[in-house]
């Protein structure tokens, strides 16, 4: 697994830098805006920044004397084509999945026929 994508999962587990996350998501922010609106420091804050910052899902720029953060639309792009891969992943284990049932299902009834049995058909009423 790539470098970015592991540190990117581990950098979104934390709770407190999902909260800073979903946050530059709605806009962007200087530190003291994004602190005000969490229960842990402005020192704390910057920390997680520099962890997002890291892991490539966050990026700043200045502007005078603050510096503002937004998410970085490519760090993020790395994580999409990530969870991407693994949902095509699924669905061709689940279509596989579902295509040797379905062979094991025809192969089943050929077996019954063969031996003469006949399949109970579960519309007609029981004639006994």
């Amino acid at each position: 697994m790539n470098t970015y994508i592991e540190s990117g999962l581990a950098a979104l587990g934390d709770p407190t830098r999902l909260a800073i996350f979903h946050q530059l998501a709605k806009n962007p922010r200087a530190v003291n805006e994004l602190a005000a609106g969490l229960p842990v420091s402005r020192p704390a804050v910057s920390q997680h920044l520099r962890v997002l910052k890291h892991a490539r899902l966050v990026r700043d720029r200045r502007d005078g004397t603050r510096r503002i953060y937004e998410l970085n639309p490519q760090g993020i792009a790395l994580l999409r084509d990530h969870f991407a891969q693994l949902w095509d992943q699924s669905l061709l284990a689940f279509k596989k999945f579902a295509e040797d049932e379905y062979k094991k299902e025809k192969k089943n009834d050929t077996r019954t026929r063969a031996h003469g049995k006949r399949k109970k058909d579960p519309s007609r009423g029981s004639a006994d």
